[in-house]
């Protein structure tokens, strides 16, 4: 028998996944606001925008989220699969082959989901030098929205910061 062969090509991205540990941070943090007394969910403004975009279910925006959109439990459960597949498989191409636990791949992607601007950020750039310690001082540079402090990102942030720095 020979050497195993890596099916792989060498620039691949690894496969990953998010763990119950990561969905349940994000869905924390963004809760699954505005549930009715006939238990679905309004659509509401994004807090930190007051308007612009609106959201609905855990944390969703899109076109197809807009004043008076009503989701069912369900819906939202779904939707959310679907939206952090998104995230997820963004944070593996921004990680690539750098070592990466599963604990920073979650937060990597909670932030990713929340922020969208893990490509651009020193976050990005000191993780995947292998800082890990600079990285997760840097999840708390990123609790400001329209400017101001807002109270649920220095907590979400807090949660993701602890979750990157988890053997």
């Amino acid at each position: 028998m020979g050497d195993p062969v890596n099916l792989l090509p060498e620039d691949s991205t690894p496969h990953r996944v998010l763990s119950a540990n990561g969905a349940k941070l994000i869905k924390t943090a963004e809760g699954c606001g505005k549930k009715r007394a006939d238990g679905r969910f309004d659509a509401y403004p994004d807090p930190a925008t007051h308007g612009k975009p609106w959201t609905i279910g855990y944390g969703t925006t899109g076109p197809d989220v807009v004043k008076g959109v009503v989701w069912t439990q369900g819906d939202c459960d779904r939707r959310f699969l679907l939206d952090v597949q998104h995230f997820v498989n963004q944070v593996a191409a921004l990680v690539g082959q750098h070592k990466t636990s599963q604990n920073q791949f979650d937060a990597l992607v909670s932030f990713q989901y929340n922020t969208g601007h893990l490509a651009d950020s020193t976050l990005l750039k000191k993780h995947n030098a292998g800082d890990f310690a600079g990285a997760a001082a840097e999840f708390g540079k990123w609790v400001h929205a329209n400017g101001a402090v807002m109270p649920g990102l220095v907590t979400r942030r807090a949660a993701e910061a602890a979750l990157y720095a988890k053997k």
